[in-house]
């Protein structure tokens, strides 16, 4: 090797040890198709990390279309004639995104050396812990610094916003050429997979919505999720998980084919946005607690795996395991709940998803929805039943798609035109899929319940009919708001707008810039104005003990010892979590001025969930 590629190759080692350590200790998640869709390119010059939903296609397309012509860079549509269009819009939206971020990442930097009060604004928003603005405010104090100096110090130091996506693993459809099923790889997710691992980013995939085997094969036709020669991954692989047991079994599922997991995303099972994927009854803090206790245990059974799997592969082989992060989100409202988390359980990283809706420089989100959001309360937030996927999902009152969706039922037109069929997974009716919230769908279950009618009571048919119609349209509804704000046309059908906000959002009423933002979460500044907000744990506890006495009171048929079994054990688990928490709060130096009233709520919710009364087979 000549002494410029042993340089080449030192050089990249330490930019990729650099870079791994990112300069803020948040980062922001997945939210919906579109409203982080462009996030990157908003807000990772500054050091943030985001996730782009590489699910939509069609919206990825007309994204590059609107940021190609911003920023005066040469674009050709990638229409559905193309072989294999899908991946291919993806991997090119992902590597303009990538040129656009680090063009903005250098023009940054130049700013930074060349004004004093960018340089200012700059520091009040990095953590006020960190090393890099103790080095930033070091120049600032000692005047007369020389420009190279700074410029040098933010090459050396800086670096750009991760530019990671996220792929829903059950969103992976077949797809047909006519009556001709494709191979599995131009499934959806197989081929969003591929658009990511085709493009020029060195960043990760999330996977989330649970294990799905055969995807997690795929990963092994691509080499950059695989460890170089120098112990570095090209591309790396994030679980979004609910518990320990399920971080094990995948970690070690991908360890067997030499796969790295690089982070375990625990994210709270109902206090979260989106599609809410409830625990049997495991808590958050638990939940990190076993993570902060077993780290080890999880880094070492899958380096054992993946070092035998690579030496099968003849492939290079880590010595010492490669690094795993551990980071946590849903629901995290205050500074003092940010800091507890990487304190006591050690996380790496923070999730801030849902207040950043309220943040223009962040996400893409029309001003009518964004006022809708900040405007509604506690009662507006609620657990819906709108996703075609049959997994409760966070909504919002008021939004236009509500409105939309309602119409068109008082109309006898119930149900979407289905133009983009992501969700059309329900092979009852046709071996191709049809979506739920389909009108060719709830038109074959309207007319199956018709004939029913003189049956049933009138009650019973509304409750059928309104279990039939509720669904919406979320391909077409959650990408809209991205629409309207760019001023980018909208064909077809009204959808209106869908929105799936955590019910944390509550707490946040009004519109606010990113730098007041990232100051709220460092605790230097206050952007929550209502003061009755319970803690994180308090919320989730509170959501927990509702969703157990709502599904055993909203159960209509024949009660089953197994669902007898399942409601006891939640109860179990969450009482289980709820001693966690007193232990806990009983010893921790955290949240001293509201300690009192956390400990009053816990013991509150104990008592409503002792009340709880599970039915037995003797009484049924």
């Amino acid at each position: 090797m000549s002494d410029l590629q042993t340089f080449d190759v030192f050089t990249k080692i330490k930019l990729n040890c650099m870079r791994s350590k990112s300069t803020h200790t948040f980062h922001i998640p997945v939210m919906g198709l579109a409203y982080t869709i462009d996030s990157p390119i908003r807000v990772a010059a500054y050091g943030i990390s985001s996730v782009v939903s590489i699910t939509d296609d069609e919206l990825i397309e007309k994204m590059r279309a609107f940021y190609s012509e911003k920023f005066s860079i040469p674009y050709q549509e990638i229409s559905q004639k193309f072989h294999d269009y899908r991946a291919e819009r993806i991997t090119h939206y992902l590597n303009l995104v990538d040129t656009i971020v680090n063009d903005k990442f250098e023009k940054f930097k130049t700013e930074l050396s060349e004004s004093k009060s960018a340089l200012e604004n700059y520091i009040s928003m990095l953590p006020n812990k960190s090393d890099i603005k103790n080095g930033l405010q070091r120049f600032l104090d000692e005047g007369d610094v020389l420009k190279e100096t700074i410029k040098s110090y933010l090459e050396e130091h800086l670096s750009p916003g991760a530019i990671d996506v996220n792929i829903m693993t059950k969103v992976d459809k077949d797809n047909y050429n006519g009556k001709e099923q494709l191979p599995v790889e131009f499934n959806d997710a197989h081929a969003s997979l591929r658009g990511f691992a085709k493009s020029n980013l060195s960043s990760s995939v999330v996977l989330s919505a649970g294990m799905n085997p055969r995807l997690y094969s795929y990963f092994e036709n691509f080499k950059d999720f695989f460890p170089d020669e120098n112990n570095q991954l090209k591309k790396k692989i994030i679980l979004k998980v609910s518990d320990f047991r399920s971080a094990l079994i995948q970690g070690n599922f991908l360890a067997k084919k030499g796969l790295w997991v690089s982070e375990y995303r625990i994210e709270s099972g109902l206090n979260c946005g989106g599609h809410a994927f409830a625990t049997d009854g495991y808590l958050m803090g638990p939940i990190l607690e076993e993570f902060k206790e077993k780290k080890e245990q999880l880094i070492q059974s899958a380096h054992d795996l993946l070092v035998k799997a690579l030496t099968q592969k003849e492939m290079p082989t880590p010595a010492v395991p490669l690094e795993l992060k551990i980071t946590a989100q849903g629901g995290i409202g205050t500074a003092e709940e940010h800091e507890f988390l990487l304190d006591h359980y050690q996380v790496d990283m923070v999730g801030w998803g849902s207040p950043f809706l309220l943040v223009p420089e962040a996400t893409s989100v029309d001003q009518t929805t964004r006022d809708l959001l900040a405007q509604a309360t506690e009662d507006d937030f609620y657990l819906s039943t709108i996703s075609p996927l049959g997994v409760p999902f966070n909504s919002v009152k008021g939004t236009s798609n509500e409105y939309w969706k309602e119409k068109r039922i008082h109309e006898h037109k119930a149900g979407s035109s289905c133009p983009k069929r992501l969700l059309a997974l329900s092979k009852e009716y046709d071996n191709q899929g049809l979506c739920t919230a389909s009108k060719k769908y709830q038109d074959i279950k309207l007319d199956e319940l018709n004939l029913l009618k003189e049956t049933i009571s009138q009650e019973e048919f509304d409750q059928r009919s309104t279990k039939i119609t509720e669904k919406s349209c979320l391909c077409v509804g959650l990408v809209n708001a991205s629409y309207l704000e760019n001023d980018i046309k909208i064909k077809g059908q009204q959808q209106g707008v869908v929105i799936c906000p955590g019910p944390n959002l509550a707490y946040f009423n009004r519109e606010i810039s990113l730098a007041d933002m990232v100051k709220h979460i460092y605790g230097n500044v206050n952007v929550m104005t209502d003061v009755n907000r319970p803690n994180v744990f308090v919320k989730e506890l509170k959501m927990y003990v509702d969703y157990l006495r709502k599904e055993i009171s909203g159960t209509t048929s024949e009660i089953t010892a197994g669902q007898i079994k399942k409601w006891n054990s939640f109860k179990n688990n969450l009482l289980e979590g709820i001693e966690y928490y007193q232990n806990l709060f009983a010893t921790t130096n955290f949240f001293a001025q509201e300690k009192n009233e956390i400990k009053a709520q816990i013991e509150h919710y104990k008592q409503e969930l002792t009340g709880v009364l599970i039915p037995s087979l003797e009484l049924v």
